[in-house]
């Protein structure tokens, strides 16, 4: 991986999210839980592919080889998934914007900039 990176750690309630999104990867999305162990995005998920795909949805909006462009090491605590979905989704739409200013106007017409 490339040592560029963006960082941004997100809480609410409990739950708190750090993501790591590298701007030239290969699709790899892991997820570091707080009892230590790692696990890919989509295992995390893995019995409610509405929560993945809810994750990730700022990247098929772009379309589906931008999923393959970027990695990102996501840390986790808490067991608030729907809350890390959310987290993640919102990391994901606010890190690329940063990392090409174009993109913002392909993803605020889906709300994807806004926090709630």
């Amino acid at each position: 991986m490339s040592t560029k990176y963006l960082f941004a750690v997100w809480r609410r309630n409990r739950s708190t999210v750090s993501v790591k999104l590298y701007p030239h990867g290969t699709g790899k999305y892991t997820i570091h839980k707080p009892n230590g162990s790692t696990i890919a995005l989509k295992e995390y998920f893995w019995w409610n592919a509405y929560l993945y795909e809810n994750a990730i949805y700022p990247l098929l909006v772009l379309g589906k080889d931008s999923i393959e462009q970027y990695d990102a090491d996501i840390q986790v605590s808490w067991w608030w998934l729907k809350g890390h979905s959310d987290s993640i989704k919102l990391w994901f739409a606010r890190g690329v914007i940063t990392m090409d200013p174009a993109i913002r106007a392909t993803l605020k017409p889906y709300g994807l900039l806004k926090r709630d």
